[in-house]
């Protein structure tokens, strides 16, 4: 029985690679072009039971120096006290057990004193909402990135 042209072992390697091609290029058409949708429009910024006690000591961050928002996908900032002290941003006091939340309209640059933050300031940057095209696909990214760097590192024994 002759072999089949389509199914022969050389051609098969170069197929996958022209189907991975294909996929990877319809990926990335869709990430630079499609609607931004998230469940909430609330960017998390948590003060953790223990925070006060941990202040100004050397160890993990417990806030982070710089928080990223977008207009029309995360443009509140939700601050959340789980603390057993109150904690201050901004103008902000944030009571034990309680959230605040921090909308915000225009892009920019906002800085904040917080008294668990490094250097006891924290800047929120805001951006405006990327176009489709390159400028969504740079965003996307940035954002994937953000979520890998934010993932909380766990030892074996964790």
């Amino acid at each position: 029985m002759p072999a089949l042209p389509f199914l022969s072992h050389a051609s098969l390697p170069r197929r996958l690679q022209w189907a991975l091609a294909a996929v990877l290029f319809a990926a990335l058409l869709w990430a630079a072009l499609a609607p931004l949708h998230y469940p909430t429009r609330e960017r998390l910024l948590e003060f953790p039971h223990g925070a006060a006690v941990l202040r100004g000591q050397a160890g993990p961050v417990l806030v982070p120096a710089e928080l990223r928002l977008t207009l029309g996908v995360r443009d509140v900032l939700l601050l959340r006290n789980r603390d057993l002290a109150p904690h201050v941003f901004g103008q902000v006091l944030v009571l034990p057990g309680h959230e605040v939340r921090l909308p915000f309209e225009q892009a920019g640059d906002y800085p904040f004193a917080c008294d668990v933050a490094p250097g006891s300031k924290v800047t929120v940057k805001v951006l405006p909402q990327p176009d489709p095209g390159w400028a969504r696909l740079r965003w996307r990214l940035a954002a994937l990135l953000d979520v890998v760097r934010d993932l909380p590192l766990r030892g074996p024994d964790d």
